[in-house]
């Protein structure tokens, strides 16, 4: 039993055995010089033009939920696209469901203003 899980003990000891080692490297070698230019926040190497009390308005958490909604049901279509042939057609018709269920509710969404920006 033990034999079947050695290649995963193994590559997963090396794995973490190399991430320490590079971490201790970075530690010993690497050299820390912070300057306030270094300290300031930044998004894709432009300076940030948010100041820290900024608050995003709640539609943004809202769309962001909502695509993380739709984004995981989607990924349920997957096995089953892959696999179609051996489900047959009870797969097919439960997938036709479940795609018109979904549009249902975006549809929902999209017409209570969800997604609108305000």
């Amino acid at each position: 039993m033990l034999r079947s899980y050695l290649p995963a003990i193994v590559f997963l000891v090396l794995g973490g055995a190399v991430g320490a080692l590079f971490g201790v490297l970075n530690l010993i070698v690497g050299r820390t010089l912070p300057n306030r230019s270094k300290l300031e926040p930044y998004e894709c190497g432009l300076p940030s033009e948010v100041q820290r009390g900024f608050r995003f308005g709640i539609s943004f958490y809202l769309v962001a939920m909502l695509f993380i909604l739709f984004d995981i049901e989607v990924i349920f279509l997957y096995p089953i696209a892959v696999q179609l042939r051996a489900f047959g057609t009870f797969a097919m018709t439960e997938t036709i469901v479940f795609v018109v269920l979904l549009m249902i509710a975006f549809v929902y969404v999209w017409r209570r203003g969800a997604l609108a920006w305000r």
